[in-house]
């Protein structure tokens, strides 16, 4: 009888323990699928607008253009001229479009160049090598 109980109970803990488990990890599961959905809450979070067929030259004007979130136009734009104006934002990560060749360590810094060459192109020696150095 005891044994018949003692079993019984490790039957319903094992059960128990995987039931918890099971909802843990669909819980995780939810939580990272909520947080990937949400925007980027970023310093340069951008915006850009998009417009539909029968936009105003305004609008097409602004084409390809990002602005800061919080340096973006009204909608519907000053100088809209449509009656019902169908102009909605793009939400972007970052400003810029990936387009740009500035360095992500800055000017200045190392690996701060403006862009990709092929070859070398300075001409002369390099000015800071002397003898000195190599008696180092």
């Amino acid at each position: 009888m005891q044994l018949e109980l003692l079993g019984l109970a490790a039957v319903v803990l094992i059960t128990w323990l995987y039931l918890r488990r099971r909802s843990e990890a669909r819980k995780a599961q939810e939580v990272a699928v909520a947080s990937a959905k949400k925007p980027e809450n970023t310093a340069f979070h951008a915006v850009s607008i998009k417009f539909g067929q029968h936009a105003c030259a305004a609008a097409k004007g602004m084409t390809g253009q990002r602005f800061l979130a919080s340096e973006a136009p009204q909608i519907p734009l000053p100088d809209c001229d449509v009656t019902a104006c169908e102009c909605r934002f793009t939400h972007h990560g970052d400003r810029r479009s990936g387009k740009d060749r500035r360095s992500p360590f800055g000017a200045g810094s190392v690996g701060g160049g403006t862009g990709r060459f092929d070859a070398e192109r300075r001409q002369k020696s390099d000015r800071r090598k002397s003898r000195d150095d190599d008696l180092f």
